[in-house]
């Protein structure tokens, strides 16, 4: 299976269709800047700019509080705003939690699970309980947002965290996940889309096996909801949180999905103001997701600015979006394997992958080759992107990381190629 299956070449965005979508950008309006580092965060089109500009300048009010117009207008714009998300991601609107960001949302389930290991939540939770013995499940490529929660909840549950290896190329073992997953596995956590080395998950295999085990599964959809159509319910997964940030949407929000059922049988994590029916001086009773999960004061200039960062994506075309970074994707990956001294990490030229590449020039640190690029006006990220385990399993300390959006030329790509090549021969490096 391809990245764009069921996507037509000719269904790719042209040069003149993403020069064209460049002029919504005002940040790319300078000549000198080369954005390659959308997947640490998206720049905003004007859309989203004016959307929340507009809502802060003349709808601003308390959702779900006040009695007067404004507040029952701002209400009605956010749940709106929910509509819309949930709509893009293939959900119902009751089952997507708006959270600070995917780091909150996948911290929102493990907390929540952690809380029914305690008891809380009643019979209902009990399903979500997690004793000695059980084990959750996870993968060497995880961002450390979809590892440290889950070490966590295995320290304070007794629970074993198990993961599933890599190959030296960097694909997951689907041997070993079906060795790994098994009758003690409670929960699978994996990630859609590697935000180091840009390759897609089997997500029907590792569900699959999830579901052989009667565990959940939670998919960090941060690297595939801006990049891929996703439809949550057809990837059959239980939970999955994603970023606004890096779908062309404001900072400060972020989105968890979860089956409805299951959203209304966990136990809250945040408690506090507007996300309760009735309140004693000795006990609380809850609403139904997702208010249940949006405990105080909600991001809805930020939830309105997703939105319209929803509406943009669909307006392109998510299939197309797809095509068109999976092109530059392989270009990167072409050029970049052509590079004596330079190590491309992850699936290989020719091999499907986002449009993401992460690389290491043999004897310099991706430091001082962002720095190089830098200089040129080519913006990359540098380090181990908040993916240590991994790094250290494919024997790097950090790595040099391009990545792409709708809004990237190949002109771009080929600067960066060119950037790299002068780096080489600037370092003194030899194959």
């Amino acid at each position: 299976m391809t990245l764009t299956q069921g996507v037509r070449a000719e269904q790719s965005l042209s040069d003149d269709e993403v020069l064209a979508l460049r002029a919504d950008f005002p940040i790319l309006e300078t000549e000198r800047l080369v954005y390659l580092d959308s997947g640490a965060t998206s720049q905003k089109p004007r859309q989203v700019l004016d959307a929340e500009r507009a809502y802060l300048e003349r709808e601003n009010a308390a959702v779900h509080r006040g009695a007067h117009t404004l507040a029952a207008e701002a209400t009605e714009r956010f749940e709106d705003a929910r509509a819309t998300v949930a709509g893009f991601i293939g959900a119902d609107e009751d089952e997507l939690v708006w959270t600070g960001n995917a780091t909150a949302a996948l911290n929102t389930v493990a907390y929540a699970i952690g809380n029914a290991s305690t008891g809380r939540g009643g019979a209902e939770a009990d399903r979500f309980r997690l004793r000695a013995g059980d084990e959750i499940v996870v993968t060497e490529l995880e961002h450390h947002a979809n590892l440290i929660p889950w070490q966590e909840l295995a320290a304070r549950t007794g629970a074993t965290l198990r993961y599933v290896p890599i190959d030296d190329a960097g694909a997951l073992r689907l041997d070993e996940a079906a060795r790994i997953i098994g009758p003690a596995t409670r929960v699978v956590a994996f990630s859609h889309v590697s935000n180091v080395l840009g390759g897609v998950a089997p997500v029907a295999d590792l569900v699959a096996l999830a579901r052989a085990a009667g565990a959940l599964t939670v998919l960090d959809a941060c690297q595939s909801v801006p990049h891929l159509p996703v439809d949550v319910k057809a990837l059959d997964v239980d939970f999955a949180a994603f970023s606004g940030h890096k779908m062309l949407g404001p900072t400060g929000i972020g989105g968890l999905y979860g089956r409805r059922e299951l959203l209304n049988a966990l136990p809250p994590f945040l408690t506090g103001g507007s996300m309760i029916t009735t309140v004693t001086m000795e006990r609380a009773e809850y609403l139904p997701a997702p208010q249940r999960f949006e405990a105080g004061t909600q991001p809805v200039a930020q939830a309105i600015g997703l939105a319209a960062a929803a509406r943009y994506l669909d307006g392109v075309g998510m299939a197309r979006v797809a095509a068109h970074e999976a092109e530059l994707g392989a270009l990167l990956a072409a050029g970049i394997a052509d590079v004596d001294g330079v190590r491309l990490l992850g699936p290989g030229p020719g091999e499907p992958r986002i449009g993401l590449a992460s690389f290491a020039v043999e004897g310099v640190h991706a430091h001082d080759v962002g720095q190089f690029l830098d200089d040129r006006g080519i913006a990359v990220r540098v380090g181990h992107h908040c993916a240590q385990p991994l790094h250290r399993r494919l024997g790097v300390t950090a790595s040099t990381r391009a990545s792409t959006a709708l809004h990237t030329t190949r002109h771009e790509v080929e600067l960066l190629l060119e950037g790299v090549r002068d780096a080489v021969d600037f370092f003194g490096v030899r194959a």
